[in-house]
């Protein structure tokens, strides 16, 4: 490293995009072409002839791994498998999934959606857990009109209320809290500041004046709707809502995720199948600070994800908070990062929900972490 750099803040992510170190034959593949060969030296292997795309995903015992000898820690510590086989399954519909665990044909639910979690907790055989969850985004697409003026992102900004989204993706109150924030609330930046502009009244009379004042002339609006993800679904109804209020031109694109997911990679006009806006959810931890929330990377087309905004103001920031060499100074920067992505709009933080899992009680050491991470369990 040539300047001191956050290790740990940076790499240590539990969820994409992770570090995964490849062998080096492997590392040397045309970027363009698809890696065939699953490869991994944890304490599980793939079985590639039992996977089924879509439907399951079957890990076995590595008999060649050999744990720390120390406690587990979720993705760190040792890591002591204790059953010889795991199946994923892929069980889209909650109706089918809430009574599968129930009948103990499936022995964990990774999410557990907010309508079912009353019924599961009268199941004396279930146990449910709860954490920070996830943060709601509104994620504009900066290549192609109409957000790529800022005068359109702080239009919608100015009447998107977090309590009408975390209502509509997660119901009962107790599942919900606001967060003003572009940062996790319920980590080591969880400071407001700049949050007015969500916190405050809604003004849909002035938002409409900033959109004539961005010369709108009726461009479409494509909204992306995964459809087969509650939550989401409901993000994006809430969200073409709120764009058809303010008069826009709006269209909603009711895909699957696995749509969704290839479709917001496109950079092209919605005239030849581009996007205007999407939503989506990210876990909490990968929220928590600016090394891990990449929705607040503005570095165009080459340093920044889907929707590839610019802003030098928020990369020469981000870049200081790399450098900075303790924890005051990095908290000052995160601050002036916040503050300069509630002018900017790179997206909108739409609030955050509370996550729950649930497992039945004949396992046992499941780890009290935010994913569920399969070694120390044991089942009776």
């Amino acid at each position: 490293m040539k300047i001191p750099f956050p290790v740990l803040e940076a790499l240590a992510t539990l969820t994409s995009p992770t570090p995964l170190m490849l062998p080096e034959r492997l590392a040397q593949t045309d970027a363009f072409t698809q890696i065939k060969e699953a490869i991994g030296s944890g304490p599980f292997k793939f079985v590639k002839e039992e996977w089924q795309p879509g439907h399951r995903v079957v890990y076995v015992k590595n008999p060649d791994y050999v744990p720390r000898n120390e406690p587990p820690s979720w993705a760190s510590g040792g890591k002591a498998v204790k059953v010889d086989r795991v199946e994923w399954l892929y069980i889209p519909e909650a109706v089918t999934a809430a009574p599968a665990l129930g009948a103990g044909e499936v022995d964990y639910w990774e999410n557990v959606p907010t309508d079912y979690a009353p019924a599961l907790e009268r199941d004396t055989n279930i146990v449910i857990r709860s954490n920070a969850g996830a943060l709601g985004t509104v994620r504009f697409n900066h290549l192609n009109p109409p957000f790529t003026d800022v005068r359109m992102r702080r239009a919608v900004l100015m009447v998107a209320d977090q309590r009408d989204y975390l209502s509509a993706m997660a119901g009962d109150p107790k599942s919900w809290r606001t967060c003003f924030s572009f940062h996790a609330c319920d980590g080591a930046e969880p400071d407001e500041l700049g949050g007015e502009a969500l916190s405050g009244p809604r003004d849909f009379d002035k938002a409409k004046r900033l959109i004539g004042e961005a010369g709108y002339n009726g461009d479409r609006v494509v909204v992306l709707d995964a459809a087969d993800i509650p939550q989401l679904h409901a993000e994006a109804l809430v969200t073409n809502d709120l764009l058809q209020r303010l008069g826009l031109n709006v269209e909603l694109a009711t895909v699957e995720w696995g749509t969704v997911i290839k479709r917001v990679l496109m950079r092209e006009p919605v005239e030849r199948g581009g996007w205007s806006v999407m939503n989506t959810v990210f876990a909490y931890y990968d929220m928590i600070n600016p090394a891990t929330n990449r929705f607040l990377r503005t570095g165009g087309l080459t340093g920044s994800a889907p929707g590839w905004p610019t802003d030098e103001k928020i990369e020469a920031l981000r870049a200081a908070w790399f450098a900075a060499a303790d924890d005051v100074r990095r908290r000052d920067l995160a601050d002036q990062i916040q503050q300069r992505a509630f002018e900017f709009v790179p997206y909108i933080p739409t609030g955050q929900l509370v996550g729950r899992r649930a497992f039945r009680k004949n396992l046992t050491g499941v780890l009290d972490a935010p994913l569920p991470f399969l070694w120390n369990i044991e089942k009776r």
